[in-house]
């Protein structure tokens, strides 16, 4: 897994699983503290999340309303969106463009 950028906009890359879960929450939390405003995540870049994974984004989101901010997801690849369609998180989590459950293809 890699993750770059700022305190504004994060892209993150490969894989977000339980062996970078504390990399990247560490990473995630400290630009959540450091900025102002929405911390974007572009997630054009990831390969596949796990459960942990998952768990990190919604830490962030929860950390990202205690400090003021939004955490708004980018470009969350198609089989990732039907993830967040079928826990249903697609409607708490800010997802630029949104995701319309209808749309999205089958497997």
């Amino acid at each position: 897994m890699h993750i770059r950028g700022d305190h504004a906009e994060l892209v993150v890359g490969g894989r977000l699983d339980v062996r970078s879960a504390a990399d990247a929450r560490t990473v995630l939390h400290s630009a959540l503290d450091a900025g102002r405003g929405d911390l974007v995540l572009d997630l054009t870049e990831l390969d596949s999340w796990d459960a942990t994974g998952l768990g990190v984004i919604m830490g962030a989101h929860r950390r990202a309303g205690r400090t003021g901010r939004r955490l708004v997801l980018r470009g969350v690849p198609d089989r990732m969106q039907r993830l967040l369609v079928a826990t249903r998180l697609h409607r708490i989590l800010a997802i630029e463009g949104g995701i319309e459950a209808e749309s999205l293809p089958r497997v």
